[in-house]
């Protein structure tokens, strides 16, 4: 869809848009969306709710060599579908067809030239899987003309303090940012504008705490967020394995290597085929010594609670433990994987992600509820996900761009390549637009989605 208004600081369009997270970060700043659009018509209609667009539509008809249906604009955003390169995916990149919209992409920029442009992607884009993929998108935005980094942004959330937008989720995400240079100023190989080493006013990643920093809703039960009768007799059974090895360990904190009750025998008794590869007979190897050492108490346990019986699935006979002194289970931040129970410390969650896995909030004896995901996003609680199914608001938020982040590029950008963006009435709107506005824009979204009353 196509919106005109007011001369606005600056005007974007939002492409691949999911539920609005580029609109959310670049219209705090001051920004007009010219145009969006978003194939998937859950996420459309969430995105025209909230922002008074329908996104609905398909960019391969939008822009390409015959059509061109994308209006000028200054800044260019484009949450590229990650499916291509992420891990969950095939990881075909441009040989898939979703990875040729990055070509549909270019048409734009070829088209409107805008001054900016700011892609996101999955961190595996940056991997050495998708080397080639990478560079096509670098050097095809040489030769339109812009000052590009060969090596990516790659930033993460849980890096920014609260200060600056940030929050408590590691999601470590690529952003190739690019400035409109035909003129060649100053250095054209630029070194990229953050990196997961960046740190900022003294603030620590583990300084985060869910409760506080989040917030958590007090509540124990949210509706679609309630544990099984079965993942409470999981979390139950280990969470006493957990204070009963404390007791045990006299205070020594527990193993970091996964703890696999299939893998306990005797060390005399253990027999490891020699194909097996070295970081499983690792893991078997110190099961069986961990299992020799607290023999008496782990078979106990293990009867108490049926471990060997249907009761629990091999992914339920396994933890992980990184919580490293919390003293109980159900104080930690769990993972009900495939491959496990992962437990952490309540500071900062793992990613969201748009297929299943959903954080369990063990102070809160349930999973993350879509309005503390939302949060970890960076989206303001009067943000209206209507009354669709909390697995579909998982799903957009898993797909969805971390606001703050978002903000923190941007602004690192300008500041990046202030002398290109100086030389140009239009990236003299965008300097302008970002100096004169707030570190974090956190309180700027809570005005333009106030709570209903």
């Amino acid at each position: 869809m196509t919106d005109t208004s007011e001369e606005p600081a600056f005007r974007f369009v939002d492409l691949f848009a999911g539920i609005g997270g580029f609109h959310a970060a670049l219209s705090a700043y001051g920004g007009t969306c010219r145009y969006a659009i978003e194939i998937d018509p859950y996420a459309a209609a969430a995105y025209q709710r909230n922002w008074g667009m329908d996104p609905r539509g398909d960019i391969t008809k939008d822009a390409n060599d015959d059509v061109m249906n994308v209006p000028p604009h200054d800044i260019l955003a484009a949450g590229l579908p990650c499916q291509p390169f992420s891990k969950s995916g095939a990881q075909r990149g441009m040989d898939e067809t979703r990875g040729t919209l990055w070509f549909n992409t270019l048409r734009i920029v070829q088209e409107h030239k805008p001054t900016v442009v700011l892609i996101e992607n999955v961190r595996n884009l940056a991997g050495p899987r998708h080397d080639h993929e990478l560079r096509i998108i670098v050097r095809t935005l040489r030769e339109e003309g812009y000052r590009v980094s060969d090596v990516p942004a790659i930033f993460s959330p849980h890096l920014l303090p609260p200060a600056l937008g940030g929050r408590p989720q590691v999601r470590e995400r690529v952003f190739i940012t690019a400035t409109y240079n035909p003129k060649g100023i100053g250095d054209s190989r630029p070194t990229p504008v953050a990196t997961m080493a960046d740190r900022f006013d003294g603030w620590g990643p583990d300084d985060w705490d869910l409760d506080t920093h989040l917030p958590l809703d007090p509540d124990h039960h949210v509706q679609g967020c309630d544990l099984t009768p079965s993942e409470r007799l999981w979390i139950d059974a280990w969470d006493e394995f957990v204070q009963l090895m404390w007791e045990e360990r006299e205070g020594k904190r527990l193993p970091g290597f996964p703890i696999w009750a299939d893998a306990w025998v005797e060390v005399d008794e253990l027999r490891i085929p020699v194909e097996t590869p070295l970081w499983k007979r690792q893991h078997l190897t110190k099961n069986a010594v961990f299992y020799t050492e607290h023999r008496k108490t782990l078979d106990k346990w293990a009867k108490k609670w049926g471990v060997f019986t249907d009761a629990f699935p091999p992914s339920r006979r396994k933890l992980e433990w990184q919580a490293q002194d919390t003293p109980r289970l159900w104080d930690t931040v769990m993972h009900l994987r495939p491959s496990g129970i992962r437990a952490k410390r309540p500071t900062y969650v793992p990613a969201l992600v748009a297929i299943t896995q959903t954080s369990v909030v063990g102070p809160r004896e349930r999973r993350l509820s879509p309005r503390e995901a939302a949060r970890l996003q960076g989206l303001p609680d009067g943000f209206n996900f209507g009354e669709q199914p909390t697995s579909a608001t998982y799903k957009q938020l898993g797909n969805g761009v971390n606001i703050g982040v978002v903000w923190h590029i941007l602004r690192a950008h300008v500041n990046r390549d202030r002398d290109v963006l100086q030389t140009t009435p239009q990236g003299r709107r965008i300097l302008a637009a970002v100096d004169g506005a707030p570190d974090a824009p956190d309180k700027l979204l809570a005005e333009m989605f106030p709570v209903a009353g």
